[in-house]
């Protein structure tokens, strides 16, 4: 069976955690570490919903967003981040950019497993 969530995030302990709580969920989940490989699993498993990082070495999420939304433009995506910072400048608020550019949805970490739960369900159209 297809896993029907692609999750992407650079840090390994990050989605070693969420990957642990989609499973426990019931959920199926294949992983990738950057846009890249993200973009290449998008084409490969097809999943029905992608939960993807923002700050990410390599391939950004904002980028990876967009180019998604234009391979599949039904896909559910769920945008992720911490947050940070620009030099000395206001922080960015890279999730609201992310919505404004085609995610469906959006978590700021550090988050509950509750709330993830319940934001990829309302996704995939079991809420």
């Amino acid at each position: 069976m297809t896993p029907p969530i692609l999750l992407i995030d650079d840090d390994a302990m990050v989605r070693m955690a969420i990957s642990r709580v989609l499973e426990m969920a019931g959920f199926g989940v294949a992983v990738a570490e950057d846009g890249f490989k993200g973009l290449k699993l998008l084409r490969a498993i097809e999943p029905k919903l992608v939960i993807t990082d923002i700050i990410m070495p390599e391939k950004e999420g904002i980028e990876t967003i967009i180019e998604m939304r234009a391979i599949r433009p039904d896909l559910k995506i769920i945008a992720i981040s911490g947050g940070a910072r620009l030099g000395n400048v206001t922080p960015v608020n890279f999730l609201e950019v992310a919505r404004s550019l085609g995610a469906d949805d959006v978590i700021a970490k550090p988050f509950e497993p509750e709330e993830l739960i319940a934001k990829v369900r309302k996704q995939l159209g079991e809420a």
